[in-house]
């Protein structure tokens, strides 16, 4: 299947605009010009788009709770790409930015925004360079400023804003704060960014891939979409895979393909033919799973039985070399440097997994100490501002539940 969102790997320089053009490039824009706003935000519910950044959220329906009306609204991307193990909106950056441009537009002209931001990850360097050259060439071609097309429909501005590295800023108010100047912290919702966003006005947070998705479905349709993947999670999907397999890298896929296949079809299996212990099928933020999860279908709901999620796709592979407590032990120590520290519970609650979890692993804990670990674990979970804290028990719950023999094996090693 030729490549829908990394149509880079089949097109020569499709991050120029006169290739991207020659390719279909913002005809998915001028389709969505030619209709009404309210219009385009029910073909976006109709194609079943969900957000590719983890969450998951119906993109239509998102949009559609911006408040109508004249006033300010914003659209952000959401390009601060922090999670272990992803690497997606980077290529999608680096080598096909107009058909995150062209998504966005189409977003920023069915809620009423005049303008928009990339919200980029600082390090991404490589990235930044080709964005900001895509800008150029829109403002030059007139696909961007006072008279988007040329077609007298609408304005729209896009400015790059880079990020320093802060893995909390992934989170939509974190990232917000952030764009105000401020510390990029999570706040409590209600208020929503769909009501009170970026300055405090209407705004919608997309991540990179979501909106790289948005120019197809307008160009050909909800139902030539809904014709991929499965009825609740539709249309192509990049999947980041790395560890212990022998082709890394990005996939993009239909939703539904199993993980055996990603694994073993598409990056040609594991290392000296080992078998898979476990994987992370959301980076470092889901739960772990099992070799028992390899037959499950790569979509949204696919890991429900196994208690894990998809989320932002990126695989992460353990091979039967692997002692589990030390896989957790890199999670939560990531976790713990990450926690921004504004609510209690994560702050306090990641120092001490890594605290302690740093001793079982180095063979110095007991089992009272794996005791701690689910203990504090327990705590964490529901009591936090964002995701984070959730993010940061899951790997230690899950190894416990699942790989016990690692824990007993740390623990005997002590003598204890």
């Amino acid at each position: 299947m030729a490549h829908l969102l990394l149509r880079h790997r089949e097109i020569e320089n499709l991050k120029k605009l006169d290739v991207y053009q020659a390719h279909g490039g913002y005809e998915g824009l001028k389709k969505a010009l030619s209709m009404a706003p309210a219009d385009v935000i029910q073909v976006m519910k109709d194609s079943g788009l969900r957000g590719r950044g983890g969450a998951g959220f119906p993109t239509g329906l998102k949009w559609s709770f911006i408040p109508k009306g004249v006033g300010e609204k914003y659209v952000v991307v959401n390009t601060d790409e922090s999670e272990t193990g992803t690497f997606k909106d980077r290529e999608l950056m680096e080598n096909n930015p107009h058909q995150v441009i062209e998504g966005t537009l189409i977003a920023a002209y069915a809620i009423g925004a005049k303008l928009t931001f990339n919200y980029m990850r600082g390090e991404y360097m490589d990235a930044a360079y080709a964005f900001e050259e895509a800008l150029k060439e829109c403002y030059a071609d007139g696909i961007l400023g006072g008279n988007v097309l040329g077609m007298g429909k609408f304005a729209c501005d896009m400015y790059p804003h880079y990020g320093a590295g802060a893995y909390i800023c992934g989170e939509e108010t974190a990232l917000l704060e952030s764009l105000h100047g401020n510390l990029g912290q999570p706040w409590s919702k209600p208020p929503f960014p769909a009501i009170e966003g970026l300055y405090r006005k209407p705004t919608v947070v997309n991540n990179t891939e979501t909106l790289a998705n948005v120019p197809l479905i307008l160009q050909n349709g909800a139902d030539w979409y809904k014709s991929m993947g499965t009825p609740s999670s539709t249309g192509p999907k990049i999947v980041c895979l790395s560890g212990h397999v022998n082709k890394p890298g990005n996939y993009e896929i239909i939703m539904g393909m199993t993980y055996r296949q990603l694994i073993y079809d598409l990056a040609g299996g594991i290392p000296g033919n080992r078998k898979v212990k476990a994987f992370f099928p959301s980076g470092g933020s889901g739960p772990v799973v099992g070799a028992d999860a390899l037959d499950a279908p790569i979509t949204y709901e696919g890991l429900d039985k196994y208690g894990s999620a998809m989320g932002s796709a990126s695989v992460i592979v353990c091979d039967e070399t692997v002692n589990m407590v030390w896989a957790a032990r890199k999670a939560t120590h990531f976790f713990k440097h990450e926690s921004c520290g504004k609510c209690t519970p994560c702050r306090e609650g990641t120092f001490w997994l890594d605290k302690v979890i740093h001793k079982v692993d180095a063979g110095r804990g007991t089992e009272n100490d794996v005791k701690v670990l689910n203990s504090v674990a327990e705590q964490i979970g529901g009591k936090c501002l964002c995701a984070l804290g959730e993010f940061a028990k899951n790997p230690v719950l899950s190894t416990i539940k699942l790989f016990p023999q690692d824990y007993q094996a740390k623990v005997k090693a002590n003598g204890r």
